[in-house]
């Protein structure tokens, strides 16, 4: 055979033919039988990485695999493309945001296009276009109808390197996710989306995706919205008018409260500040660090008196009110009722600040004084020191007591949520344009549906991180769309999240002249996602989210349960690891793809990123192991090259070697459907096939034999087929070589024949007195009590009976007999 295996030319040509013959172009309209297959699309950073190249291959074998099974498949492809480091790129480089991103479209395209991978490229989308981000302005103006977007001054995280607002999620060991720097608190006039709103339904909608989506993401989705039941509790100020109000789910201790501490951005804080010098700076102190709840709990406690006291709603005991770092405005009512001995940060604090500590609960019958406490005593149990509710146990006390307190007017039970509205103003230049207006005389208003898109101009050179739509006139400077006088653009751009919030369902209609049209119900939900496990709890969240928003805009049907969720089955994969860890430029151990699929092939790279570990797991990256891959596929190549077709029919008998073969080929076919169905262990499928290719490459040099030579065409047809989803370039060639019509991308995938599994004979492992001694073969429809006949019988058993009588003879069918001497 003078031909060899030349992966970059036989890739090259494979790739023409699929383009030529666009057949990974989805239908408008699938039939009943559609699978839609999507990967968390990419930011265009310009160079792919291998966590790209595994992502991808895993959401391209599962797509090709359903194509196989006869269906609709929609897998498609798109860019992320607003965003910090786009601009951070641009400021650096010296070119415009746009002119970098699309020029690293380019570059990323032609890479994925080198893979391989089965998209349909007439769907492509890219955030950064206004044909993209027009709709999500207009979906913000019907939020706005609705009252599920608003403005409002906001305490937030401030980036001071990027310059922007960071959510809390953003904000990883108080510092900025992207660069690092310290995050610092500030005051500012933020754009919110709603999403408490739906708190109850989307932690409702987690139930319907057990066992779809990996239980850590549901966790740290039920955690991220944290339900609460628990008591509203008014605090009367001792002096004056008024109350403060907190929020607890312990009102079992509420009699063991000896001091309120309140968030510093609380409005009695910021008060008592004027009069207060030592308080003023304390709370100015306060604005150097973050407001998420990470950054909270690992900082060190501190706090300032405010001078006043309230009274406690109960015994009207004076409490004093202190000003802490440690409680968050955002949540509940920015005061938290401080109980020292049963919780822990209250302790540390009256600890530090010697504040009473008042034990109102014990587990035991025993009461430990203060002073000898050296921790809070946090778990429930029955109160003490707590007058009319002494000896009740917490569950029954918390309804005693908020009971009493809504009797005198003080308190309600509450459910709260630790899940916040969604802060979505960005200060930066590089995103979608917020569509309102602030006029001087009318106030913040909409921009005119017709109107939109609100362009974002594309031709600034940046200079440094301000924004440069605060200093062009032609952008800021409108019209009042109400008076007509003179007015002025809103200049934040919402967070890059809300792109990323809707693209799965974009795909469905990308040239749609609505935000979505009736082709999105005919191909939603998604029916597999698969991305980063990094992405649990923001990008999972905000896409439930806004399908929501989709489904309650009249977007989506509402009264169809397939459209509950935005993604049916989630799988999230595992990092590429070199030398034990990430993959990152700065440890320099990254591998560069293109070098790999120069010089192995992209069916190579594909093969050795499924096979080294299941999915969900971290890969280790191995040299030796891709060359062992590229080592596989040449001999696959080789073995199928050197096989003659056509195919001869098979005969009406076969031979034992042959009727061995042709087992293993249909319990080949068995396990990978399974491994690719179900379990999606793509190493598994993969070994499966390597198993297999071993006993066809036996059985190839005894091509003379009829029945053999014909089981061995059965054979190399099937692990094409098999192989298909994993290295579909080689199996398109060698498709073509057994003479197959067609592409093998639109064959249909093979069938398990149940009479080639079913067995005469099987193996069984005999032991005496549970240590093994034979193993031996039997009928394969023998009873356990012939099987206990035969075994006693058997000539090789009877050295190691030695002529005694068994005690007992246990058969464990289909696996083993234990036959027990005494």
């Amino acid at each position: 055979m003078s031909q060899s295996y030349d992966p970059q030319s036989l890739e090259r040509s494979i790739q023409q033919r699929w383009q030529d013959s666009q057949v990974f172009r989805a239908p408008a309209k699938p039939g009943p039988n559609k699978f839609y297959a999507l990967a968390m699309f990419p930011y265009p950073s310009g160079q792919l990485h291998m966590g790209h190249v595994r992502n991808y291959s895993i959401v391209d074998a599962i797509a090709r695999y359903q194509r196989m099974l006869g269906k609709d498949v929609l897998h498609p492809m798109g860019w992320d493309a607003f965003g910090l480091p786009a601009e951070n790129a641009a400021l650096k480089n010296g070119v415009a945001p746009a002119q970098w991103t699309f020029a690293n479209i380019e570059h990323m395209r032609a890479q994925l296009q080198r893979l391989g991978l089965s998209y349909d490229w007439s769907r492509e989308i890219t955030t950064c276009t206004p044909e993209y981000y027009r709709w999500e302005q207009w979906l913000f103006l019907q939020l706005w109808k609705k009252n599920l977007v608003y403005q409002k001054v906001s305490t937030v995280n401030w980036d001071p390197v990027d310059q922007t607002v960071l959510a809390n999620e953003q904000v990883v060991d108080g510092r900025g996710w992207r660069s690092g720097a310290l995050v610092e608190r500030r005051e500012i006039n933020q754009w919110f989306l709603r999403i408490s709103a739906y708190a109850d339904e989307l932690l409702a909608g987690l139930e319907g995706l057990e066992g779809q989506w990996p239980e850590q993401v549901l966790a740290m989705q039920r955690n991220w919205i944290g339900r609460s039941e628990g008591a509203e509790i008014q605090f009367p100020l001792a002096d004056g008018s008024g109350s403060i109000k907190v929020f607890t789910t312990r009102p079992d201790t509420l009699l063991g409260v000896s001091y309120l501490a309140l968030a510093p951005e609380h409005p009695i804080c910021q008060q008592a500040a004027q009069h207060n010098a030592e308080l003023a700076a304390f709370l100015e102190r306060c604005k150097l660090g973050g407001v998420s709840e990470a950054v909270i709990e690992t900082q060190e406690k501190l706090g300032a008196p405010l001078g006043l006291d309230v009274l406690h709603p109960l015994t009207g005991e004076r409490l004093p009110v202190w000003a802490a770092n440690f409680v968050l405005m955002s949540y509940g009512e920015g005061a938290v009722m401080s109980v020292p001995a049963h919780d822990q940060r209250d302790f540390e604090f009256a600890r530090k600040y010697t504040l009473p500590i008042k034990v109102v609960i014990t587990q035991d019958g025993e009461v430990p004084p203060a002073e000898a406490l050296t921790a809070a005593l946090t778990k429930p149990g029955i109160l003490v020191h707590s007058g009319p509710f002494d000896g009740l146990d917490s569950e029954s006390a918390k309804k005693r007591i908020t009971e009493a307190l809504a009797a005198r007017g003080l308190g309600a039970r509450r459910i709260q949520y630790r899940l916040r509205d969604w802060g979505i103003s960005r200060q930066r230049y590089w995103g979608t344009p917020i569509p309102m207006i602030h006029c001087p005389q009318c106030g913040v208003l909409p921009v005119p549906e017709r109107q939109l898109p609100v362009l974002l101009p594309t031709h600034y050179q940046l200079k440094d991180p301000r924004s440069p739509l605060l200093d062009d006139p032609e952008f800021l400077e409108v019209t009042c769309p109400q008076c007509g006088g003179p007015a002025r653009r809103e200049t934040d751009t919402m967070d890059t999240f809300v792109e990323s919030s809707w693209y799965y369902a974009r795909f469905t209609c990308p040239d749609a002249q609505a935000m979505l049209d009736e082709r999105a119900s005919h191909w939603l939900p998604v029916d597999q996602y698969v991305g980063g496990i990094e992405h649990a709890v923001l990008h999972l969240l905000y896409a439930r989210f806004f399908h929501r928003l989709l489904r309650d805009c009249g977007l989506l049907p509402r009264q169809d349960s397939r459209f509950d969720e935005p993604f049916a089955r989630l799988l999230t994969q595992g990092m590429v690891l070199k030398d034990g860890s990430k993959m990152s430029k700065s440890k320099g151990n990254t591998v560069d793809p293109q070098g790999i699929i120069d010089r192995y092939g992209a069916d190579t790279a594909r093969l050795f990123i499924l096979f080294a570990a299941p999915p969900e797991q971290s890969l280790e990256w191995s040299d030796s192991a891709v060359e062992g891959a590229h080592r596989f596929l040449h001999r696959v190549w080789r073995l199928v090259h050197e096989y003659t077709p056509p195919v001869p029919p098979q005969p009406a008998s076969l031979g034992d070697e042959a009727r061995l073969l042709r087992r293993q080929i249909h319990q080949t076919i068995d396990r990978v459907s399974q491994n690719l169905a179900e379990r999606q262990h793509f190493n598994v499928a993969i070994a499966a096939c390597m198993e297999l290719s071993n006993a066809l490459a036996k059985a190839s040099g005894r091509t003379q034999e009829q029945d053999l030579s014909a089981v061995l065409g059965e054979g190399l047809r099937t692990l094409v087929l098999l192989l298909a989803p994993f290295a579909p370039h080689l199996a398109e060639d060698c498709w073509q070589h057994l003479g197959e019509e067609g592409l093998v991308a639109q064959a249909r995938w093979p069938q398990v024949d149940p009479a080639a599994l079913a067995v005469d004979q099987i193996s069984l492992v005999i032991q005496i007195n549970g240590k093994l001694r034979e193993r031996l073969e039997f009928p394969a429809d023998a009873a356990p009590a012939k099987l206990q006949e035969l075994v006693l019988q058997h000539p090789q058993m009877q050295r190691h009976l030695q002529n005694k009588t068994p005690a007992k003879v246990i058969v464990v069918p289909n696996r083993l007999i234990n036959i027990v001497l005494p």
